[in-house]
């Protein structure tokens, strides 16, 4: 297992991955992110970016860049708990969905929650969290690539509510 850098100093995963494109994407190992859906109000957490973030000013779910020699699960679940603190002790493992571009891979871990928790804003990546009601998120003007995703992600959690 790789080991990692201590905390305080810059990921060498916290960096841009240029597309053969030019698309550029962030997180030098991918990147991953938590769908927390809360099952008896039918509502999934959501995060408001930043503007200074790429694509910011739109919604998405916690994530970020992987660490070097880090799983994709274990890293969304460390993102979500730094930008929104997902309490990891409380999340039921649904599924995972994986966009894959060949040079650059984003993995999305999808949970249910036992609880409705607070949000809370735990770095300064999150304009901000919100409960949103899952049939009311395609309303929300979504990352791009989450909001590719979203009508898939939508459609499992709606297989889950069965």
């Amino acid at each position: 297992m790789a080991m990692l850098p201590p905390p305080h100093l810059r990921d060498p995963g916290d960096n841009w991955v240029h597309g053969p494109n030019g698309e550029r994407v962030w997180g030098a190992f991918g990147a991953a992110g938590v769908l927390v859906w809360h099952r008896e109000t039918d509502t999934v957490l959501l995060q408001l970016r930043v503007e200074w973030s790429h694509h910011g000013g739109t919604w998405g779910i916690p994530g970020g860049a992987l660490r070097m020699g880090e799983d994709a699960i274990a890293g969304a679940m460390r993102e979500a708990h730094e930008e929104a603190g997902v309490p990891e002790e409380d999340l039921i493992a649904i599924d995972t969905y994986v966009i894959d571009l060949g040079f650059w891979s984003y993995t999305t871990v999808i949970v249910e929650s036992r609880d409705q928790f607070e949000p809370a804003y735990n770095d300064g990546e999150s304009d901000d969290l919100q409960w949103v009601p899952r049939l009311d998120a395609d309303a929300l003007e979504l990352h791009p690539r989450f909001g590719q995703s979203w009508p898939l992600l939508r459609d499992k959690l709606e297989q889950q509510r069965r």
